[in-house]
């Protein structure tokens, strides 16, 4: 499985484990098939991964995916985007097909707040 980040969602994704979790702990990432252009997601610090899930180590954080989320994932870049209108992780697909009904091509905002 490859997931690739970019800075910015490496950071986020630090700074959240860093800050609302206990020494060890990692992002639970949910993801579903959502919307006209691909996914949509779920996240939550957690102490440990439930059963079923499997720990994704990425330099200085883990995820645990479950099995749905890591077909999902695999191949996507996620990123992090803060706008004045919206923040969040943007996942890009490059598998996803944009159905035409939407204005972004192949990514989801997933907002954090």
């Amino acid at each position: 499985m490859k997931i690739d980040f970019t800075p910015a969602a490496e950071k986020f994704i630090r700074r959240l484990v860093t800050f609302d979790g206990p020494r060890g702990a990692g992002l639970r990432l949910l993801v579903s098939p959502g919307g006209c252009s691909g996914m949509s997601a779920e996240f939550s610090v957690e102490a440990a991964p439930r059963e079923g899930e499997q720990v994704f180590a990425h330099g200085s954080f883990k995820l645990f995916l479950p099995a749905k989320s890591r077909l999902l994932l695999d191949g996507v870049t996620v990123d992090f985007v803060e706008t004045p209108t919206s923040t969040g992780f943007v996942f890009h697909d490059p598998k996803a097909k944009s159905c035409g009904c939407s204005t972004t091509d192949a990514k989801e905002f997933v907002e954090t707040a």
